[in-house]
């Protein structure tokens, strides 16, 4: 292992009924007006935005509203949402949703305090030194955005979809966490959830770090674990358990636990990012397509740890072809993903012509001219990937 530091200060407060404890959470971190991030109507129509409110009532907490923060959240609402925190002098910030709200919260988080443009962030011209608190009310897991520092914009200017990776100063105070909240997510969203939270976990698992075995025992639980959740989940959509469990993983996922001592990879994210901002799909259904395709490439040049992903998240035997092993994990993960709903090729994606030379050169722009670090790739290794999503 690496020599590492692991800092995640989230108080979470996890179960039924927890969302009635955000009112009193705000002023334990010292918020006294928030601005309330949300995206579309389901929290209104469920009641939640209003439940929470009443809370912040009964606290004494003042608030704005900023709603309307749409799947792959994009530049505009972060450049509203700080006019709007500055203008009304907000000294916290509290998304109610998934990933895409909690991230636009975290770039106007920080790019409140800035006086230049938040998105200098993200493209690393200039690093945060302070941002406001914040705090969660997680209704979608997927993204671990609730457990982590990390935030991901596009810019609608060249559809550049980027990220933000600051865990001293932006992961949240507290994440309220009730898998009630979850009951009513259609199966495609809870799907989508599903494969996030997996890929994340296989970012770190695929490293090249020697004597990783808790780590890699810790990722290869999880994934076994979320694989067994979603099975009952979707038989089940109001079951308390199963919901409880994968609203856990989706944290562990993406705080960093899985991931510590591990020089991390993150190249098939990078892939992935690019699909969605070109054609704004769900993220999760990207990853869904970009990940096997990832690995398929893997098996022919760097066998050894998706064949021990196989033999141990799989069931696969292991026997010395270490390609033949690759190939049938690859096949069962496959097997997995269209059993839960979601794609595995472009043309199942709803993409049946995708601009692979476009992907590619937006890839490279963007990330670099090799990407990644169990296997980096150049643009032919990255354009290999892509055609092999989409066979």
């Amino acid at each position: 292992m690496n020599n590492f530091t692991f800092y995640s200060p989230t108080e979470f407060v996890f179960g039924k009924d927890t969302e009635k404890k955000t009112g009193e959470l705000v002023k334990k971190y010292h918020g006294t007006k928030t601005l309330i991030v949300y995206g579309g109507g389901s929290v209104i129509r469920s009641g939640l935005l209003q439940r929470v409110k009443a809370m912040l009532d009964e606290a004494g907490i003042a608030y704005v509203e900023l709603g309307g923060i749409q799947p792959n959240p994009t530049d505009p609402k972060v450049y509203e949402g700080i006019e709007l925190g500055r203008r009304e002098q907000v000294d916290f910030l509290l998304p109610i949703g998934g990933g895409s709200v909690i991230d636009t919260a975290k770039a106007i988080a920080a790019g409140i305090p800035y006086e230049g443009d938040f998105w200098d962030f993200y493209i690393g011209h200039a690093v945060p030194q302070k941002a406001l608190r914040l705090g969660v009310v997680l209704t979608i897991p997927a993204a671990g955005s609730e457990g982590s520092g990390n935030s991901v914009i596009t810019k609608l200017d060249g559809l550049k979809k980027l990220s933000l990776r600051t865990p001293e100063l932006l992961r949240p105070a507290f994440a309220v966490m009730n898998p009630e909240l979850t009951y009513t997510l259609p199966a495609w969203q809870t799907a989508c959830g599903i494969t996030d939270m997996m890929a994340h976990i296989m970012e770190r698992y695929f490293t090249n770090t020697e004597d990783t075995e808790v780590p890699d025992r810790m990722c290869e639980g999880t994934l076994k674990a979320i694989i067994h959740e979603a099975t009952r989940v979707m038989k089940e959509p109001s079951g308390y358990g199963a919901r409880a469990n994968l609203m856990w993983a989706g944290m562990v996922a993406h705080n960093g636990t899985c991931g510590v001592g591990c020089e991390e990879d993150w190249s098939s994210h990078f892939l992935e990012h690019e699909i969605s901002a070109l054609y704004n799909v769900s993220h999760g259904a990207g990853l869904a397509v970009i990940f096997p395709a990832w690995l398929t490439y893997m098996a022919d040049h760097h066998a050894k740890k998706v064949a021990q992903y196989a033999a141990r998240v799989w069931d696969v035997p292991e026997r010395d072809d270490l390609k033949a092993m690759s190939l049938e994990g690859i096949g069962r993960l496959k097997d997995f993903l269209h059993s839960i709903g979601m794609p595995v090729t472009f043309k199942e994606l709803g993409i049946p012509n995708p601009d692979i030379d476009l992907l590619v050169k937006k890839f490279h722009e963007n990330k670099g001219e090799r990407v990644g670090n169990y296997f980096p790739l150049d643009s032919k290794a990255s354009r290999e990937i892509y055609e092999i999503a989409n066979q």
